[in-house]
């Protein structure tokens, strides 16, 4: 399933999202990208679970960043182990008013305040096998090239433009 819709005035967010979980998605990309990872939100991955958010680092090692809200929103979610099987490093991304203790130590653990983030806790690394890589980097990339254009599609006023 597609997150992009060129019927939005913003094909790039599907209103699925809370308030505060885009706040700390914005400074959690703000921390990613000054450390060089290329970023997909929302990518819909082979085992029919979307990630909150996928990064691709410089060396082509996978992460990806499950965002949690509230202290609600970690406990009713169990789908964040399956993610494991398609990344690199797991992490947890949150803001300053959910107690940090809740989220599993062999996690990473990054706190954002929507114009920055934190890394307080590196993920282990769990090396994806070769063909699950290339799956998951094919993935990302034709995810990423969609996207590009639908939101060129939307960003047009005229046909001739």
């Amino acid at each position: 399933m597609t997150i992009v819709s060129v019927a939005v005035n913003n094909p790039l967010i599907d209103g699925r999202q809370s308030e505060r979980a885009l706040l700390v998605r914005r400074g959690v990309q703000v921390l990613l990208n000054e450390m060089r990872l290329a970023l997909l939100p929302e990518l819909s991955l082979a085992n029919g679970r979307r990630a909150d958010l996928v990064g691709l680092t410089e060396k082509g090692e996978i992460w990806i960043i499950e965002i949690k809200s509230s202290i609600e929103d970690f406990r009713v979610d169990r789908k964040w182990p399956e993610y494991r099987g398609y990344c690199d490093r797991l992490f947890f991304a949150t803001h300053g008013e959910v107690p940090l203790d809740i989220f599993p130590e062999d996690c990473g653990l990054l706190v954002s305040d929507g114009y920055g983030a934190h890394l307080l806790r590196e993920a282990p690394e769990h090396r994806l096998p070769p063909a699950t890589r290339k799956a998951v980097t094919l993935n990302f990339s034709r995810a990423a090239a969609q996207r590009l254009m639908m939101a060129e599609w939307a960003a047009r006023t005229s046909p001739t433009e």
